[in-house]
């Protein structure tokens, strides 16, 4: 069998000619090679952007502008002792809870205590 012919079979998984017996394990290559493929461009990078937003989340502080996944823009006006929920002020007299899961972008101050609070 000549190797340009060996090739194409390979790559189109079709068995060699000439009753040759294949490798089962040489059928799981591309199988492999895919899993590969999908970690690398799909699985690594969503992880490190998950990775990431979670030590954002972390570092959130009073004061700081944000913008909620509806679409909100406040200032935070306080964290809850469980570091699980945030007050937002969205104006001078509404304040609202939300999760910092709903956080979707942050606005960093150079200091954490600019907003007077109005309690």
């Amino acid at each position: 069998m000549n190797t340009l012919t060996g090739f194409f079979a390979f790559l189109l998984f079709a068995p060699p000619s000439g009753g040759e017996q294949t490798n089962p394990f040489v059928q799981l290559i591309p199988l492999a090679l895919i899993f590969v493929v999908f970690y690398f461009f799909l699985i690594r990078p969503q992880q490190k952007k998950q990775k990431e937003r979670e030590s954002l989340l972390e570092t959130i502080k009073k004061g700081d502008r944000v913008v909620t996944i509806g679409g909100i823009h406040g200032t935070v006006a306080g964290i809850d002792s469980d570091k699980k929920t945030v007050l937002v002020q969205v104006s001078d007299t509404v304040k609202l809870k939300f999760d910092k899961s709903a956080i979707s972008s942050i606005e960093k101050t150079e200091t954490g205590e600019k907003l007077q609070p109005n309690d």
